[in-house]
């Protein structure tokens, strides 16, 4: 059977990779999708932060090596926790690379970064895309977090999710 365009891509047909200094103007692309305001410039953003990061990783399509979005992990100041956060491109939205992006995240962050035994991620309530998102990848949904973190100025309530290292992975 055929696969039509319009099925969600599975985890294998998203490749994470490091980023590189010249994915500046694919990264521009989608950044300012995101963004209400102008970006900054993201050469030097690329440059001190996402090279230097232990976990930070590009989100191409199969066949494609342009990022489309980004996905990193960020130990806490306990080694055995870390956080979990993913941006992509709108034109990718709604059609599961998000989820294959980070199913393939907790597939590999495990086995990469030593000690670590959970990996959480905190979404705005009112953002029910990215909630479903955390769950379809196999992720628990916890609680929710009241007046927890603020977003572009506003202090938002927020649903705590975790995947632990004993969490079975989702396929």
């Amino acid at each position: 059977m055929e696969q039509s365009s319009q099925e969600a891509p599975r985890a294998a047909e998203v490749k994470l990779r490091q980023f590189e200094l010249s994915d500046v103007d694919s990264m521009t692309d989608w950044a300012s999708d995101l963004l209400d305001k102008p970006t900054e410039p993201l050469l030097p953003f690329i440059r001190d932060f996402v090279l230097p990061h232990p976990w930070f990783r590009a989100i191409c399509l199969a066949g494609d090596d342009r990022p489309i979005g980004a996905v990193y992990v960020t130990l806490t100041r306990d080694p055995c926790r870390a956080e979990l956060s993913y941006l992509l491109a709108r034109a990718h939205w709604g059609k599961g690379v998000a989820t294959a992006a980070v199913m393939r995240t907790v597939a590999t962050v495990f086995g990469e970064m030593k000690g670590l035994e959970r990996v959480e991620a905190l979404v705005e309530v009112a953002n029910r895309a990215s909630q479903r998102v955390l769950e379809k990848a196999g992720f628990t949904r916890e609680a929710v977090l009241r007046k927890y973190g603020v977003v572009e100025g506003v202090v938002k309530d927020m649903v705590m999710f975790s995947f632990i290292d004993t969490d079975p992975l989702v396929e």
